[in-house]
């Protein structure tokens, strides 16, 4: 039996650079593990199947799902004849900016490689993962890391110094396909400042590092959906150091000084209707 825990991510910066001839995005992101996390227990199977239980009645459980296909890969990649049962208890947003799929993708890739004794590295891992989604490849590394290419390509960077995170989820979901697309109708002429925000991960400058929070992609989610605006507000209405909009959103994240400062901007944005939050920290690499 295995146990893993899956990390959520926020980015720091979101930039895109341009489409692909693939149809993918060529994209510039550093993005930051934080600790919010699901747990995925794995154990071999008395039958020769895929066994996956979550405890999020709604959420589908089968072949639809990314946990499910990284283990149906990691089978036929690595010619595993016996199956695997799954519990997936979750406890990132579903569709929240946030990689809760990917990250449980990614807990799937290391404990099947940990429960069957595979010795897979974690290059070759990657290799996998970035074959059922961009972000996973990150979900499996973790840490602070500069992600290009489609979001497959990292270049590992100094831990981000440790801070407190309120994290809130309005009651929208957004489609990353439109949010993208959308982007694509109207581009914006202010982009994040990539190199620098590399340079103050490196100079471990944490007012810089808040400063310099930039997601190309909040210029077509706030517009559609108002309450991600009206929260990032609200996170500096009650001082945090910066707020930004996780991926395609519709998460908002705040730095806050430190953790008693988190409690109480999350205490306040409890107080608005339809937003789930939550009071994390900034992870270090799993991987180094």
């Amino acid at each position: 039996m295995q146990t893993i825990q899956g990390l959520a991510k926020i980015n720091l910066t979101l930039d895109i650079l341009g489409k692909r001839e693939d149809g993918f995005h060529e994209v510039a992101m550093v993005m930051q593990s934080v600790a919010l996390s699901d747990t995925l227990i794995l154990q071999v199977a008395k039958d020769s199947d895929i066994h996956l239980a979550i405890d999020v009645p709604w959420l589908a459980a089968d072949a639809s799902n990314l946990a499910w296909r990284a283990a149906d890969l990691m089978r036929q990649t690595y010619g595993i004849k016996d199956g695997v049962e799954i519990q997936l208890t979750k406890r990132i947003p579903v569709a929240a900016g946030l990689a809760g799929g990917s990250a449980d993708a990614a807990a799937v890739l290391r404990g099947m490689n940990q429960l069957f004794a595979l010795g897979a590295s974690d290059e070759e891992l990657c290799a996998l993962g970035a074959k059922l989604g961009s972000d996973i490849p990150f979900t499996l590394l973790g840490g602070t890391m500069l992600a290009t290419g489609r979001g497959e390509k990292l270049e590992r960077l100094p831990d981000m110094p440790t801070a407190d995170i309120v994290l809130a989820k309005p009651h929208v979901s957004v489609s990353t396909a439109w949010a993208y697309k959308s982007y694509d109708a109207a581009p914006v002429t202010s982009h994040p400042q990539t190199d620098q925000m590399k340079r103050a991960i490196i100079d471990k400058d944490d007012k810089r590092i808040a400063s310099l929070l930039s997601n190309v992609l909040e210029s077509v989610t706030m517009k559609k959906y108002g309450i991600i605006s009206e929260l990032k507000e609200k996170m500096l209405q009650y001082g945090a150091r910066a707020s930004l909009m996780s991926g395609s959103g519709p998460t908002v994240f705040g730095i806050a000084e430190d953790g008693a400062h988190a409690q109480h901007i999350a205490e306040a944005l409890r107080q608005l209707p339809a937003v789930d939050v939550f009071v994390t920290k900034t992870a270090k690499s799993m991987r180094k």
